[in-house]
């Protein structure tokens, strides 16, 4: 989202570019951040997890930010680990204060993570912010899952609440042998003579007694020739008076 040509791949989709805020700094640079993605592709909200205050400074400055609450990856030491939160009273009032903590300090939405379903529905019924599931169910305004979950590219643990659409990782490893595959091919050719093709252009002259001449295609030659290599070339024109 660092690059303006992202929004040629995507003119019309609600962005929100996600740098922890340990990568990020202070407040203020906070806010030098979101207006580098707001210039840079046109970011249309940030999110940002860090304190209230910056999430208010970012407010002031007329950025729509998107806070989080419920498992914060970043603070899952004061929540006990990468585990479910808000399955008790206690712990699901906590997640609802820091949901109106987010609407006073001018947030207007807020992903909410790893909480039960009927916890955070009822939390959505009781905010005015735009609430964004990521594995809490069903009852908020709009889910979020990562690319790397739906395309499956991870290789590690899948959390309960991700779905793989695809199996990027084996299509990964599938490529990563042919990679290695059409080295050793390479290699062996090289070694035993089978390229470059000149050794084949003997060795078919020989065999069908009879001149081979090596021809290659427009395209062919194209690419493999001076065209397709970083080639220089110094040369002398004599023109006459009128330019003949």
């Amino acid at each position: 989202m660092c690059d303006p040509e992202f929004r040629d791949a995507a003119p019309s989709l609600f962005a929100v570019p996600d740098l922890d805020y340990f990568d990020v700094g202070t407040a203020d640079d906070f806010v030098r951040w979101a207006f580098r993605m707001v210039k840079a592709s046109g970011a249309d909200a940030i999110y940002c997890s860090a304190s209230l205050q910056t999430v208010q400074r970012l407010s002031e400055e007329a950025i729509p930010v998107i806070g989080h609450v419920g498992l914060i990856p970043s603070k899952r030491t004061w929540t006990g680990g990468f585990k479910a939160v808000g399955k008790t009273a206690d712990s699901a009032m906590h997640i609802f204060s820091a949901v109106k903590a987010y609407e006073s300090v001018g947030a207007f939405g807020a992903e909410i993570e790893v909480v039960p379903s009927d916890v955070a529905t009822e939390i959505s019924k009781r905010t005015t912010l735009f609430m964004v599931s990521m594995g809490a169910g069903t009852g908020c305004d709009a889910q979020y899952l990562f690319a790397e979950d739906v395309l499956g590219s991870n290789t590690g643990h899948y959390p309960r609440h991700a779905k793989r659409y695809r199996d990027f990782a084996a299509e990964s490893a599938r490529l990563q042998t042919e990679r290695v595959a059409a080295f050793a091919e390479f290699s062996r050719d090289v070694k035993t003579g089978a390229y470059p093709e000149d050794v084949a252009v003997a060795y078919c002259a020989q065999t069908l007694q009879r001149p081979v001449k090596w021809t290659a295609e427009r395209g062919e030659e194209f690419l493999s020739s001076a065209h397709g290599r970083d080639v220089q070339t110094h040369a002398e024109l004599a023109l006459d008076a009128s330019g003949k």
